[in-house]
């Protein structure tokens, strides 16, 4: 087997992040978004001493299990990789996945609880960032997401099912404006262009309706006539915030320069059992909010009923895990780099008339030395890179008799638990939460208590 050379296969089982594993020519071949039971034709893109990688170039076989994927754009768009494996298959198929890299790690589940479904499987997402770009070269403006494996070609989602109708009435207007006043997207190579991204958020309980339009500053066009056209558009929601981002980076990534208000508020508010929520443009949210309610009703039950508890709320975001949970708390104490994100968990706070809540900006790992209080519980929601070893150093000096972690990347999750538990502590109970139905994402939940405590 050599680098560029096609192989047969039957993939065997499935490791994280969703990658299938089959053999041939005694060696393990790993092939992204594959599933247990398909048989593929693979070309072999990496080939190393013990194993391979290869890239799907025909489906022999389906999985016994699999089924026709409701969405048009599936296996075109790059944004879903499993509305072919029913949901049920689905949450097993993750659930194993984690299980695995837990035995891996020799690291003990506790009192196990198994795997939650999301609420929703389709139209679940709060926020969706579409790009604008081409599908082909020289081809006609197309506004959605990036392609499967053409990270520079764009598709048109206009039937994606992520999201519900709001969402691709938004898309379909605005492209539709746009292709008819010619103006070009933004090209990364050249740095040229105008159109960069259009980034919708809507509640789901109060289905308020915010679209931020994110351009360079290359062109100064007149947005009032898009504006109206948004105003007068069938929404079923309410449209409460139109916002105009100017982004010149060089970088793929909405990175704001400047926010314009183009009509109404620079938020929009959510509930959230039982709390209020201001969303900021750029202030982190779970995307799923019907499952972030149920991730966080995992977190309180963790908590435990007891009211005189001081908890530490690490990479707080917006602070919704620590408001959520100084409703039994003596005081909550979060930490988040995002400055915006700090000033929206504070006057958040103060919405919902908390006032045992203090949020503080900056890096996590330099903040919490200067952190004077003594916790009894921690809450660790770090990014997927898990928790900068500077910061779990000072966690493990607090000496907390709990620590719940929440992880959106089970593989440093467990890393960090490696530490933990050799630190003193043990995991006295864990579940999984599937926040991302037909992706790769997971959430897993742990419950530590410090050993002889």
């Amino acid at each position: 087997m050599k680098k560029g050379s096609n192989v047969d296969l039957t993939i065997d089982y499935i490791k994280f992040p969703s990658t299938g594993v089959g053999e041939a020519e005694d060696c393990k071949v790993l092939v992204k978004n594959a599933v247990p039971g398909q048989k593929l034709r693979v070309r072999i893109s990496k080939k190393r001493k013990d194993r391979a990688e290869g890239k799907v170039l025909e489906v022999l076989e389906k999985a016994p299990y699999e089924i026709e994927a409701p969405c048009p754009h599936f296996g075109v768009c790059g944004g879903c990789s499993s509305q072919n494996v029913p949901y049920e298959i689905q949450l097993k198929h993750k659930e194993q996945q984690v299980l695995d890299l837990f035995n891996k790690a020799n690291i003990a589940l506790g009192d196990y609880k198994g795997i939650e479904g999301s609420p929703l499987e389709y139209g679940y997402r709060n926020k969706m960032e579409f790009s604008f770009g081409d599908h082909e070269k020289g081809g006609e403006l197309q506004l959605g997401m990036h392609s499967k494996g053409r990270s520079f070609d764009v598709v048109t989602v206009n039937s994606c099912l992520l999201v519900d109708e709001d969402y691709r009435t938004a898309l379909m207007l605005t492209l539709d404006y746009f292709r008819k006043a010619g103006l070009t997207y933004y090209r990364i190579i050249q740095r040229q262009g105008y159109l960069r991204n259009l980034v919708v958020r809507k509640t789901k309980n109060t289905e308020e309706i915010m679209i931020n339009l994110v351009t360079t500053s290359q062109i100064d066009f007149d947005l009032e006539e898009y504006k109206e056209l948004l105003l007068k558009a069938p929404f079923k929601g309410k449209l409460k915030s139109i916002l105009h981002t100017v982004n010149n980076a060089y970088a793929d990534a909405v990175i704001p320069e400047e926010i314009r208000v183009l009509y109404g508020e620079d938020f929009i508010t959510e509930e959230l059992l039982g709390l209020k929520f201001k969303i900021s443009p750029f202030s982190f949210f779970q995307t799923n909010t019907l499952g972030a309610e149920k991730l966080y009703s995992m977190v309180r039950e963790y908590i435990g009923e007891e009211d005189n508890k001081v908890v530490f709320d690490l990479y707080a975001g917006t602070g919704t895990i620590g408001q959520i949970a100084a409703q039994k708390a003596k005081a909550v104490i979060g930490i988040e780099l995002v400055e915006e994100a700090v000033k929206s968990a504070n006057e958040n706070a103060a919405l919902n008339g908390l006032n045992n809540c203090t949020f503080l900006a900056g890096d996590v790992a330099k903040v919490i030395a200067e952190v004077k209080e003594k916790p009894e519980v921690i809450i660790l929601d770090p990014p997927r890179s898990g928790v900068h070893p500077t910061a779990l150093e000072y966690v493990v000096r607090f000496n907390a008799p709990d620590i719940i972690y929440v992880s959106c990347n089970p593989k440093t999750l467990v890393e960090d638990l490696k530490y933990l538990t050799e630190q003193g502590y043990r995991v006295v109970s864990s579940r999984i939460m599937d926040m991302f139905p037909n992706t790769p994402h997971v959430e897993t939940v742990c419950c530590l208590q410090r050993v002889n405590c």
